[in-house]
């Protein structure tokens, strides 16, 4: 019968799929839908005139207190995403909702917010905003394109292909990462300031319990520009020359929210630059105190073992001649 159906539909429909990480999934699946749904929005404001609303974009700015370093790094990502807006820096570190709003008046999507601490100590945040999902990374080994002056040269607005590790699907953490990843970085269909061809590649490897972040310039075997446009016999033939930026992000925290909201994953083994700094400062005040210990144990043994004195020690010290 029809009530019959209707409940074995809904038992089918109630067991639950095999997720090592419900949470996790189930963000993943509503940033994809999001993403999905915003394609669709964009392709019907394009109307029967063939007109394209830009609807994905990525907002890229800073704290206050940014060195120059990160701040190269940042201008290199703006160069790599033609989709990407630029804010000016961030006053208040401790209040990030308020990225929400900037993201919404800037009409973007997304956010690359890059929060300096101690001039020293580099976090990207990575959201969709304004209902999330948010992952906070610490940035490490950071390269930029004019520090390395490698020989790769892709064209600006070029679209890249996305490369990710194996690893990416094995575990749910990571499964979040790639998808606000390849929303991030990947260029929206029709966008206007990108160009309609492809000629390099942005890698993303899973190591060391990093995420690695390479360019690579796709060439032919001359070392001319190549791409999609490359003959397919000629494939084979095709190399990858680094363009640049390098660096490599930690996965620290990811949240249900955009910049808040319930902690979907944390990364237990995590420790902060400065309490590694600080471990390693006790370290060398515990060798300087052993060195100390080890002199006044040997000023003790000295004192202890000290030679007796002799009765022929002053034997030829010299006298009065009285003898």
């Amino acid at each position: 019968t029809r009530r019959e159906a209707d409940a074995a539909a809904s038992d089918s429909d109630d067991e639950p799929e095999a997720a090592p990480a419900p949470a996790v999934a189930a963000a993943v699946a509503a940033a994809a839908k999001a993403a999905k749904g915003k394609g669709k929005g964009d392709a019907g404001a394009g109307g029967s005139d063939g007109g394209f609303v830009n609807r994905e974009k990525v907002l890229v700015l800073s704290s206050r207190g940014i060195t120059y370093r990160y701040r190269h790094l940042m201008d290199d990502l703006y160069a790599l995403l033609p989709h990407s807006k630029k804010e000016v820096k961030l006053d208040d570190k401790n209040d990030r909702a308020v990225l929400n709003e900037v993201a919404e008046l800037k009409g973007c999507s997304s956010v690359i917010f890059f929060e300096v601490r101690k001039r020293r100590d580099l976090y990207l945040w990575l959201a969709k905003t304004p209902l999330g999902p948010s992952v906070k990374f610490l940035a490490a080994n950071v390269h930029t394109m004019g520090e390395l002056k490698l020989t790769g040269n892709h064209l600006k607005g070029s679209r890249p292909l996305l490369s990710f590790d194996a690893q990416f699907e094995a575990l749910p953490h990571l499964a979040l990462c790639k998808e606000l990843l390849a929303q991030t970085f990947g260029t929206p269909r029709n966008c206007r300031r990108g160009m309609p061809f492809v000629d390099h590649v942005l890698t993303f490897t899973w190591l060391d319990g990093r995420i690695w972040v390479r360019n690579y310039q796709i060439t032919d075997g001359d070392g001319n520009p190549a791409g999609a446009r490359a003959d397919k016999a000629a494939l084979d033939e095709l190399n990858l020359v680094e363009v640049g930026p390098r660096f490599c992000l930690l996965p620290i925290r990811a949240f249900a929210g955009a910049f808040r909201g319930a902690t979907l994953y944390q990364n237990e083994k995590y420790l902060s630059p400065a309490q590694q700094r600080a471990a390693e400062r006790a370290e060398r005040q515990t060798d300087f105190q052993k060195k100390i210990k080890r002199k006044n144990k040997r000023t003790e043994h000295k004192a202890k073992f000290a030679p007796t004195p002799d009765e022929f020690d002053g034997l030829f010290a010299g006298g009065d001649g009285s003898d």
